[in-house]
């Protein structure tokens, strides 16, 4: 007698949202300093394609920069790394960072 496993009760696109959501990080970025003016959303667009994350950048009416990003854990953590610095001409003071869950989006895009 051959003996299966119980069938799942989530659907397999269920199922893959988990995998994914298992093997990605996301996190939320608030970026204070001069941080505006500098080309500092263009740097973290292209900071964050060269790494293959998703997500969006954008200025903030308090001079800040908001980002968001997700996908593989080590490219998130250079990504953060390397917004920590900023592009020359910035001048990074302070990162407020919160892991989110992964949303599942993908492209990075610069919001106005």
């Amino acid at each position: 007698m051959i003996r299966r496993p119980p069938r799942s009760t989530l659907s397999s696109s269920s199922a893959a949202s988990d995998v994914y959501k298992r093997q990605t990080k996301g996190v939320h970025i608030r970026v204070r300093g001069s941080v505006q003016g500098v080309g500092f959303r263009y740097f973290t667009r292209r900071a964050a394609l060269g790494l293959g994350l998703s997500g969006y950048v954008r200025n903030m009416s308090d001079g800040s920069v908001e980002a968001a990003a997700e996908g593989d854990p080590s490219a998130v953590d250079a990504f953060v790394e390397m917004i920590g610095k900023g592009p020359p001409g910035s001048r990074v003071i302070g990162l407020k960072i919160t892991e989110i869950p992964p949303s599942g989006r993908s492209g990075f895009e610069i919001r106005l």
